[in-house]
């Protein structure tokens, strides 16, 4: 059975100077490289290595990270076409804003202090050779590592550090081995533009109810559960809408007719940092999990319609035509 990913993020205590002098050297690699990819597609072997010659003679930072550094462009540029095949991005080359510094196998390690309270520890291979780096541990860090101790989960070998608000913190990431368990239950599913249809239906009590014909243990669980994505989608468009309409009257001259001011605007770094601070993905991705939640809570043999690439456009289709009907 395949393993769930699990990261955790923890609080780094007093980084040291390095890590921050590591960081800018670190992202420029991962912006040119991703570059790279994304206007050739490709990083040839012979192009890696040219470009490792010149990184280790450009910046002084360890081997290890350099490699990593080039690994995470080659991933970044390879979303980039991913993300432009599919209309998602309309960018001539990829723009890397904040990274996750990453750690392979040999480059950290983790120790335990028994003697005394305090929080672990790491050691990291920055400039100047290792260097000592305290964490500040929590319950769901030590959850996952009691799991990695009994070997219900495994601790990745790389380590990422990233910078937030401030803050440096040291992401773990854990293969947790998920629990076989029979299902006990069938669910069947129906998604909606605002609401999720669920219906429970238990096997013992169906088989229970063809040996002794017993009706009140037959009937299904049915509820709803709101998700209200197709009055998120309504909603963030007249706020986006209304800035768009803004920011036009502030750039008057971003293009000829409409169509192309609107694009211009859209594109403008005033209009991105605004879009990130609405939270819209993060608000739908926590509604996603809610739903993912309540249903699998016991172990279940799940029932879904075939909702095909693009859901969300179909249904929001569906109900504008109702609506005319009306």
């Amino acid at each position: 059975m395949e393993c769930v990913r699990r990261a955790v993020a923890v609080e780094v205590e007093s980084p040291p100077p390095e890590l921050s002098a590591v960081e800018e050297p670190y992202r420029r690699i991962v912006e040119e490289v991703a570059a790279y990819v994304a206007e050739r597609g490709t990083l040839e072997k012979e192009k890696y290595n040219e470009l490792y010659r010149r990184f280790r003679e450009l910046y002084p930072l360890p081997a290890q990270l350099i490699q990593q550094a080039m690994n995470q462009g080659v991933e970044t540029g390879r979303s980039f076409l991913e993300a432009k095949r599919n209309g998602r991005v309309h960018k001539p080359h990829p723009e890397v804003g904040r990274v996750s510094i990453r750690f392979a196998k040999d480059s950290w390690s983790y120790k335990k202090v028994i003697s005394t309270a305090a929080p672990v520890r790491l050691a990291l291979s920055l400039p100047g050779g290792r260097r000592k780096v305290w964490i500040k541990p929590h319950k769901r860090f030590w959850f996952y590592w009691w799991k990695a101790l009994h070997k219900e989960a495994e601790l990745a070998s790389t380590l990422m550090l990233k910078r937030r608000r401030g803050k440096w913190y040291a992401i773990f990431v854990f293969d947790v081995a998920p629990k076989s368990e029979p299902p006990a239950e069938a669910i069947a599913l129906d998604v909606n533009e605002n609401t999720v249809a669920v219906a429970r239906l238990s096997l013992l009590a169906t088989v229970d109810r063809v040996a002794g014909w017993n009706r009140q243990y037959i009937n299904p669980a049915v509820y709803l559960i709101r998700t209200d994505f197709g009055r998120f989608a309504k909603r963030y468009e007249v706020v986006r809408g209304r800035k768009l309409e803004e920011l036009k009257r502030k750039y008057p001259y971003a293009g000829r007719d409409e169509e192309e001011r609107r694009q211009n605007v859209a594109d403008t770094r005033e209009f991105r940092r605004f879009t990130r601070r609405l939270r819209e993905r993060r608000r739908k991705e926590g509604r996603v999990k809610q739903v993912a939640r309540e249903v699998t809570k016991s172990p279940a043999v799940i029932i879904t319609e075939e909702l095909g690439k693009n859901p969300q456009e179909e249904m929001i289709g569906v109900e504008e035509k109702r609506v005319k009907k009306r």
